[in-house]
């Protein structure tokens, strides 16, 4: 059928337990963070491999918020140099980080029509032998 997504399925050794965020992360990501690992938990979607990219998600969200508040604080535009106006360069990154978060998202099953592809799965797991 065209335009058919595939089914995810639930994946094996997903995990029932994930660690804190990790401290290295700022604190709009650790936010993040705390948000998204319940669901995450409970439907037991990410692996050990996945973790990686769970943290990049979730700096890529700290991203669009702190870029957001100095576009608040700074305003949207700026005068350069040459006395002229121009978008705040903290556009950019709040652009890309907002790319980027919504592609890992996606990934991770934490849109919308990603999360009702991937049934929860029966498996558990454990961080014991984790080195965090």
């Amino acid at each position: 059928m065209r335009g058919a997504k595939p089914k995810l399925e639930a994946i094996a050794g997903g995990l029932s337990r994930l660690p804190p965020a990790p401290a290295w992360l700022p604190s709009e990501a650790k936010s993040e963070w705390r948000r998204v690992v319940p669901g995450l938990r409970e439907r037991k979607t990410i692996t050990r491999q996945d973790l990686q990219v769970l943290e990049a998600y979730c700096l890529a969200c700290g991203l669009v918020r702190s870029s957001q508040k100095i576009i608040a604080a700074e305003g949207d535009m700026i005068e350069t140099t040459r006395g002229e106006k121009k978008r705040h360069p903290a556009h950019q990154t709040l652009f890309q980080a907002l790319t980027e978060s919504r592609r890992l998202a996606a990934e991770l099953g934490l849109t919308p029509a990603s999360r009702n592809k991937a049934p929860i799965a029966e498996d558990d797991d454990d961080l014991s032998d984790l080195d965090l």
